[in-house]
């Protein structure tokens, strides 16, 4: 047929385009692996956030406003736009949850580390304040909703963070009405203790480490695995990435 035409004009041979195409096969098996490696994770249950019970229900990046608010003042100029990963934890069923826990980290700063801890009883002062419309099993799936408008829709929906110099801190959710900026939810935050800041560290570094071995692991098969299938492509492979080849 037409493409078994095309494996043999390429390959020299119906032979050479079979053991090609077993070694492509081969290694796009080992290859496919690769993005595993990170959504697995190589220490995640050894998470600190998890060390009381807890379970993860959200883990995304989302674009904030970071400002910084001097005593009683109000900031005066736009804060910098960053990208801040929002961990939302529960403790029990998600969707009757016992308690509500936040945590706020960036790429950009180890030492970035706030938390918003949350119940039924402290919900309902939340709830008389802010006058809220829904109940606390409701409010980890309408931060989760504000948050991925944030992501989504960022010309309407804005995530402000304003942190305190003693470490206190606040995410406003606000919406853009055109004509109008409305606030639609505060959540207050804390800024983590040093000993919870260095556990963090600890975990995200061995974290990483571990995954960075496995991956360095899964390269060396493919390396081998093409190395004994067909030499010349592995030196071709070496010379575009410009690796040395290990030749013995």
């Amino acid at each position: 047929n037409g493409s078994g035409a095309g494996l043999r004009a390429s390959g020299g041979s119906t032979g050479n385009a079979g053991g090609l195409d077993e070694t492509q096969r081969s290694v796009q098996s080992l290859a496919g692996s690769f993005a595993d490696i990170f959504e697995l994770g190589g220490v995640d249950d050894l998470d600190p956030s998890l060390a009381d019970g807890h379970h993860v229900v959200y883990d995304r990046e989302v674009p904030f406003e970071l400002r910084v608010q001097d005593g009683d003042s109000v900031p005066s100029e736009p804060g910098t736009l960053e990208a801040i990963r929002c961990k939302i934890l529960a403790l029990g069923d998600e969707h009757a949850p016992q308690h509500c826990r936040i945590e706020l980290t960036s790429e950009h700063d180890l030492f970035f580390h706030y938390t918003h801890s949350v119940d039924e009883a402290s919900f309902r002062q939340m709830q008389e304040q802010q006058k809220l419309m829904i109940d606390f099993p409701d409010y980890m799936s309408v931060v989760i909703k504000m948050l991925n408008k944030c992501i989504k829709e960022t010309h309407s929906y804005v995530a402000v963070f304003v942190m305190e110099r003693d470490g206190n801190a606040r995410l406003d959710f606000i919406q853009n009405m055109e004509y109008k900026f409305v606030e639609l939810l505060a959540c207050d935050f804390l800024a983590s203790t040093e000993e919870v800041v260095r556990n963090q560290i600890a975990f995200r570094y061995n974290n990483l480490k571990s995954k960075v071995n496995t991956m360095q692991s899964r390269l060396q098969e493919i390396s081998s695995l093409v190395k004994a299938k067909n030499p010349s492509l592995l030196l071709q492979l070496q010379k575009s990435t410009g690796r040395p080849s290990n030749r013995r």
